[in-house]
Formats: C-alpha cells, structure tokens, sequence
C-alpha cells in the first residue's frame, strides 16, 4: 500500500468533512477533546440514512422489535453482565506529562510485536516486557512508568448518593436483556424474534487516535435475536444458502496466513465454520447492507475471533470487516454468538425469572422413587454408624440402590450392606407438560459510525480534477439540488416554486443560486447529490426542466408535470436515470 496515497485519502475525507460539514472534532474553540466528533448537516443526515437503511433491512423486512433506552445504567446491569470485571485496557502513564498511552499501541511501535500477538499477553507478560525495555513518552519523551489496568466505562454516580454507581453503557445489548420478560410478552410469548437498538454508547478509550474509527461517544447497533436452541433452524436459511461469504479462518491467522477463504452458507454449516444457521443469516445480512451502502464484496471479509480476542460473553464471534486505505481492515460489526450468558447472568444477580416454558406435544409420564430408611431397624442394627449410613441413603440416587437389590439382593453403604427390608421404596408417577429452558442469543452489533467513514471513503471519487461523492442515491444526505440557470428574467422565482413543490413532495432539496450553474454542479457533485434539476428559458417556454445525473455528467430533459412520479421511481431504485428520456446532446 502506498501510505502517501492512504495518508492523501484521510487528509481529503477530513478537509472535505469540515468544509462541507460532514463532520469535525468537538469543541474545536477549546482546543478539541479527543474521540468526540460533531456531524454537521451533510453528515448528520447521511448517518440518519445509514440507520434508516439497518432499519428497513432489520426491522421493516424481517420484524424485529425496536426500543430506546437510557445511556446511564445502574452499577449492578454491568457487574452482573461482567463488563465491570472485564471492560479493561492495559494502560500506561508518563512520569512527566502525566499523559496515558494504551500499552499494545506503545509495544507494536517500539518493538514491532504485532497487535495479534501483545493481544495473547496477560497483564503479567506485559509487565515483563516494560520491565526488560525502557519506553519513552510519545509526548515528551521522558520515562513511562509502568503499565495499569484501565476501566473503559465511563463511571458517575446517580443522583446525590455516592453509592448510587452508575456507568455510561459501553453498548446497547444489556438493556435489551434486562428488559427480556416484557419484549418476550410483546412477542406473544413465541420463540425466535429479535429486538435491536440504535443509540449513543460510550467507552473511555485511553488515547483514540484514529477519528470516527475510534471514539469515546459513538453509534452502535444492537441487535439481539432471542432463540430455542433445542429448535435452532433458521426459517429464511433455503433464501441465502447460495450465497459466498469471504471469511479469514482462525486456523489461518493462527499461522499468519491473511489468505481469504470463500464459503457459500451451505458449506459453513456444514464444515461447522459458522455453528449457529441464524448467526450465518445475519452475517448474510450485514454483507448486503454494506453493498447497500456502496462497499463492494472485494472490499469486505469476515473474520473468525481466536479465543483470546473473543468477548466474554461469546463462544464463536466473526468480525466483518471493510479494507480502507489508511488504516488497512476496521471492524464495521461483530456477529457473536452469546448463547444463554447474558440472561442467565442477570437471572442470578437480580432473582428475575427468564425461564421459557415450552410445552411438549404430548404429556410425558415421568416415574419418580422416594427412598425412607427404616429407622427402626437401621439403628439397632448399626448402632453408632447409623446416622451416617441415614445420611448417605438421603443423597443417592434410588434407581441405584434399586439396580443393586434386584442384582445382589443389597447395597453397600460405608462398607455395610443394606438389604431390602431395612428401606421402604415407594413410587410416584407426574406428568410432565412441558420445560423449561433460557433462550440462546446471537448477535448482530453494528459501529454506524464506522459504517458512516466507509461510506464516505468509497463514495469519494475524482473526475476531471473535481472531486465527487458517488453516494448510493438511497443514502445521500442531499437528493436533489434545484438550480436557475441565471438569476433573471423570472427564472430564480420558478426554481424557487420548484423546490417548495419537491419538498412538499417529500424530497430533500437544496436550492442554490449563488455563482455560475458551472460552480453549482460542482458544488453539488462535492456535497453528493445524485440529481439536479435546472430551470432555463426552456422551461419558461415550456414547463421542462433539464436534470443532471451526478456520475454520468449527462442531462436529460422532462416535463415538470411528469417529476414528481419519475423521481419517486428513481429514489425507490424501480427506474435508472438512462429510463427519464433521452440524453441531450452537449453542444
């Protein structure tokens, strides 16, 4: 990879960010605060789009419930999950600046060890390393002293009592599974559904170097699909069976080798690459959302965690990636399989039932023994050994003690044997409707603004020395702009009527009249939007305008009368630009 091409990329994305207002650092007049960024217009819109497009593939075409709860959690929602225990970064402190640096990034850059391999380290390991090397600050250059654990939760206190503890969610899956007995209810009490939430999440990372990579106060998307898994069998798995997922197999990164492997969904359950068929199914779905939003299949893979980078809470996690050109592959979601671990956790801290009652087709009769010693001959038989051999008979299973009467005629207990007079055995019949059991969960975990910075950079195009936003027209922050062609002889007030009669018609529009129509195509090209609609001396003649295709550079010409229904067509993708009528010739 050229690093002066990646470098030049980055440095086009963030100039073109800011001056547009896609995005920039937070509080820029104070100096800026690492891993806070603001979304301006463009950008604020182009997100709303992103999680309008995991809300029509999610929620619109597959049901999936949605909710909206608070950031701040009690203290005990993440003791009992296990976040408080093991949310933690290796951290590192300068002696001087008093500056904190995460260990892996110091490690990986002073001595070359690759973040795969410091990631294997425990917290011993990594003190042996600072104790063997003498590091200096990044910043200034003195000492560093020696590595801490950090806690990347943002810890307060609810209300006025210091030990009302409480902490910034570090994601939006916990309040989803304290809320379980309620959704399930909504759900009318049937397995699988799934809810997922779409809200701000919060975690202290130590030193965010990497922009809307890496932030302290983010996007995420959680989605947790609730399942029997003695009944695990995805219904739409025939629907995507065929389809080839490009995975990094843990067995290959092991050896280092970077090699992507293609899978259809038929062959990963099969060769149990992918264990659960929903989790499959949601990695199926993550991939056509990124296609959605402009990132071609080349450009994603999906890889397998190796035990010591998975989360607590998972027994087999993927990771889907997208390559861009500065930092290489980022992680754009997670798919992890969390089995009952989340809700058996908060079953135990909190005493809350969440149990599944299933009911068997048919009753099943179940035969149970109760064993009673009989006191009266067991004491004077055994005298001071009784208790203990009382004792005993409580605990073992009858069947045991009824396979050994009927194959030896007694049964030893502390080395005595008892015969079948000395017990009274007794037997009861219950009948069993059904059982109980703990959903499993997989796990679809969306960054949207990760998701937002992938969009963006495969979006960024040059042609002829300008530069152009190629956004899928679903997602475009802009989908309109509506220019007069010169700012005269009534031309400025029809495309002013046009751009009301488009925003009533549902249409985000932007009206420009400032400078040449040369400069306004540019400027449009710059902002992303896919079509412009020029009003001339023609239309006054006619009722047409001219309508510009932002990646063709081509124009075709429509009656205003005809608009509305074309542009629906276009924006709902049933027609292409080339179906609006025939090209005008440039002249």
């Amino acid at each position: 990879m050229d690093s002066s091409k990646s470098s030049d990329t980055s440095s086009k994305i963030n100039e073109l960010a800011r001056r547009r207002g896609f995005f920039w650092q937070s509080y820029e007049i104070y100096g800026g605060v690492g891993g806070f960024v603001t979304y301006g217009p463009l950008g604020t819109r182009l997100k709303l789009n992103i999680e309008a497009k995991i809300r029509d593939i999610f929620i619109k075409k597959l049901g999936i419930f949605e909710i909206e709860s608070s950031v701040i959690s009690p203290g005990q929602v993440f003791e009992a999950s296990g976040h408080v225990n093991h949310f933690k970064e290796f951290m590192v402190k300068c002696s001087n600046c008093g500056k904190g640096f995460r260990v892996d990034q110091i490690i990986n850059e002073k001595l070359g060890i690759s973040l795969l391999e410091i990631e294997k380290m425990d917290f011993a390991e990594i003190k042996k390393v600072f104790r063997k090397n003498i590091f200096d600050c990044p910043e200034c250059n003195n000492a560093l002293k020696e590595p801490t654990q950090f806690l990347t939760m943002f810890k307060t206190t609810i209300g006025p009592y210091s030990k009302a503890i409480g902490y910034g969610r570090p994601e939006a899956a916990q309040s989803i599974f304290v809320e379980f007995n309620r959704l399930y209810k909504m759900a009318r009490e049937k397995l699988p559904f799934g809810v997922i939430q779409i809200g701000h999440a919060l975690r202290n990372e130590i030193s965010p170097r990497q922009g809307l990579i890496r932030l302290r106060e983010f996007t995420i998307a959680d989605l947790e699909f609730f399942f029997n898994p003695e009944e695990a069998n995805c219904n739409f798995i025939d629907e995507v069976e065929s389809e080839v997922l490009p995975i990094l197999l843990a067995v290959n990164r092991k050896k280092g080798i970077e090699e992507i492997s293609n899978f259809t969904v038929r062959e990963a359950l099969e060769k149990k690459i992918v264990c659960s068929e929903w989790q499959i199914f949601f990695m199926v779905m993550a991939m056509k959302l990124l296609l959605e939003i402009g990132i071609p299949i080349k450009n994603q893979r999906f890889i397998e965690k190796l035990p010591w980078e998975k989360a607590h809470y998972a027994t087999q996690c993927f990771d889907q990636e997208v390559y861009v050109d500065r930092w290489g592959w980022i992680e754009v979601s997670g798919h992890a399989y969390r089995t009952d671990y989340d809700l058996r956790c908060h079953m135990d801290a909190s005493g809350a039932d969440f149990r599944i009652f299933k009911e068997f087709e048919k009753p099943v009769e179940e035969v149970n023994y109760l064993l009673k010693p009989k006191m009266s001959l067991i004491g004077p038989k055994f005298k001071e050994k009784a208790e203990e051999i009382i004792a005993d008979l409580s605990i073992v299973p009858v069947k045991e003690v009824l396979e050994s009467f009927e194959e030896k005629g007694y049964y030893f207990v502390k080395g005595k044997k008892i015969t079948k007079n000395q017990v009274e055995i007794t037997q009861r019949k219950k009948i069993i409707k059904g059982k109980r059991f703990i959903p499993h969960v997989v796990e679809p975990s969306f960054g949207c603004d990760r998701l937002f910075y992938v969009a963006l950079e495969y979006a960024l195009k040059s042609k002829k020395n300008r530069t152009v936003l190629s956004f899928p027209r679903n997602i475009a922050p802009i989908q309109l702009g509506i220019f007069p062609l010169v700012n005269k002889d009534g031309l400025n007030d029809k495309a002013k009527t046009l751009s009301t009669f488009l925003r009533s018609e549902g249409f985000l529009v932007e009206f420009d009249d400032a400078g040449s129509i040369g400069r306004r195509y540019a400027r449009a090209d710059e902002a992303g939007i896919p079509l412009c609609i020029t009003v001339d001396y023609v239309t006054m003649d006619n009722d047409t305008v001219t309508i510009r295709d932002r990646d063709l550079w081509k124009q075709v010409r429509v009656s205003i009368n005809d608009l509305s229904k074309l542009l629906v067509d276009y924006f709902k993708e049933k027609i292409e630009f080339e179906d609006f009528g025939d090209f005008i010739e440039s002249k």
